[in-house]
């Protein structure tokens, strides 16, 4: 079954290379935890990176498409982490790895289909970004169940193309609305 993690890896890569190059070459938001010793407060919490946004972008993009890319970071990591377990450990039933990865992955599935659907109600935002995030949302939730269904690679393969496919036109219609996904 590697071609389930060999497929996702290359349909998710070039998305989240280009949210990961965004980042890198982002200013940072909020100041830097480390005092002049160099230790870290953890009460100061996590650095918060931004992307670079063009001037005059609609606010409503650039919350919702902001939104929209933790959703596919999170997802993207619980479900790579489920087709690395079920590729590791192929057997006739689920083994308790497999079951507790099937477990994480549907829960960050549930939560980001929620989260992506919040994100394409945001109030002004253009419906060429909310359609393909409903259509995201829907397609993690029949992901979820297939899931929770114990489908086989290939139907779990044919469902994540197919969201791939909308972060794919929700990233190309944030970047036209002068934001990232």
């Amino acid at each position: 079954m590697g071609w389930a993690v060999a497929r996702w890896r290359r349909l998710i890569a070039p998305p989240t290379l280009a949210l990961g190059l965004g980042c890198a070459l982002a200013a940072s938001a909020s100041a830097d935890p480390a005092d002049a010793a160099g230790t870290v407060d953890p009460a100061a919490g996590p650095v918060q990176v931004m992307a670079p946004t063009t001037a005059g972008a609609n606010p409503a993009a650039v919350s919702a498409c902001g939104d929209f890319a933790i959703v596919l970071d999170s997802t993207s990591l619980y479900y790579e982490n489920f087709a690395e377990a079920l590729e590791t450990y192929d057997q006739p039933g689920y083994t308790d790895m497999i079951r507790s990865s099937n477990v994480l992955s549907r829960t960050a599935l549930r939560q980001g289909a929620a989260e992506a659907l919040s994100a394409a109600n945001t109030p002004g935002l253009p419906p060429e970004i909310a359609s393909p995030m409903r259509s995201w949302s829907l397609g993690a939730t029949k992901l979820l169940l297939k899931m929770g269904l114990r489908g086989t690679g290939e139907t779990l393969d044919t469902t994540v193309m197919e969201m791939n496919g909308d972060a794919y036109a929700v990233q190309e219609a944030c970047a036209a609305a002068g934001t990232h996904a």
